[in-house]
């Protein structure tokens, strides 16, 4: 008996403040979002209605979120509300916020990442051009769960996020963004032409990405990334050292720079010049074209390659005509740059 009491007097104090706000809903034209005050608001990915309600309380769009909640359900809204940052206009009536809710759109902000970028570069970008936690991505990026997640057998995400340019939402999250850019490189695996050929070569995920790192750190040009894989794939059949420069430059401390004698015999598992074999791991991380390119190499014999100096480089068979290439291209470097 005292709960029926309790719910005729929730009907009876609720009721007119719910006839008032129908009545409203259908008189009261939109009110000009630039004809009064804006609240900005946060809505997380995922957030319950309440979680909803209970932040536009906060904001002082509401005085009551169960009064919120029961006009978005009424009004069939519940899933329809989108995550994002947004500005929401005062003074709307319960139903109308509802409403708007379903029609506003987040706030965007874009970002570049290149291909070939470190890891660290790529995270100081997010961080500046999306206003992210530079800490946060930090941890996230080598979180060893979310590394078993994905499947990635290292350390860190290096070769898993993926360079593009990309429009995210204001308010997304750190981890957001990262889980969307591993996302994207693991969705190039997903084609069963690229399975096939994976397959073929006789290479799991984690290799391609850590050969089309290599690709990615010596080609300028796209037509050549297809043979620059067909190289190292020849090299590797052969049993013969990747003898990659990018190699080295990921385990100089100094770099980029112009490489000595010296440092290609820095001990490390990375110095291709020493230890035969792919890497332990990518050294940076590579584009959508570079994996393409490591999957569907090109079928050449070569085994050598040396820069022109414009971008482009001079592939050769064997060991000597490497050499009379490099010789040549030495001598017009000399005559053009006087070394």
């Amino acid at each position: 008996m005292k709960n029926k009491y309790k719910a005729l007097i929730v009907v009876v104090f609720l009721l007119p403040l719910l006839v008032y706000d129908v009545i409203k809903y259908f008189t009261l034209p939109d009110i000009p979002a630039d004809t009064i005050g804006k609240v900005e608001i946060v809505i997380p990915k995922g957030a319950s209605l309440q979680a909803v309600a209970d932040t536009l309380a906060k904001k002082g769009l509401i005085k009551n979120a169960p009064v919120f909640v029961f006009w978005a359900r009424g009004l069939g809204i519940e899933t329809r509300i989108p995550s994002g940052k947004f500005k929401i206009p005062m003074g709307l009536t319960y139903p109308q916020l509802a409403n708007y809710l379903t029609r506003v759109k987040p706030e965007f902000r874009s970002v570049t990442l290149i291909e070939g970028w470190p890891t660290e570069k790529i995270l100081a970008e997010l961080s500046s051009a999306l206003n992210l936690n530079r800490k946060i991505l930090d941890s996230l990026a080598r979180d060893t769960t979310l590394l078993k997640e994905y499947g990635i057998p290292a350390k860190n995400v290096t070769g898993y996020l993926l360079p593009d340019t990309y429009v995210f939402a204001e308010g997304v999250s750190e981890e957001q963004v990262i889980r969307f850019l591993i996302e994207q490189t693991l969705k190039i695996f997903e084609a069963d032409s690229v399975k096939q050929k994976m397959r073929e070569m006789g290479f799991n995920r984690h290799q391609v990405v850590t050969l089309a790192s290599i690709v990615e750190g010596e080609a300028m040009i796209d037509e050549e990334r297809p043979i620059i894989a067909s190289v190292y794939l020849n090299r590797l059949k052969r049993g013969m050292r990747l003898q990659a420069d990018p190699t080295i430059q990921f385990i100089i401390t100094d770099g980029p720079r112009r490489l000595t004698y010296k440092d290609l015999k820095i001990d490390s598992p990375y110095n291709t010049y020493r230890y035969a074999g792919l890497p332990p791991g990518p050294i940076n991380n590579p584009g959508k074209k570079s994996i393409l390119a490591t999957v569907f190499a090109a079928k050449t014999k070569y085994l050598y390659f040396v820069a022109r100096g414009d971008g482009s480089h001079v592939f050769t068979v064997t060991a000597r005509e490497h050499l009379k290439a490099k010789q040549k291209l030495n001598k017009i470097r000399k005559k053009i740059y006087g070394f």
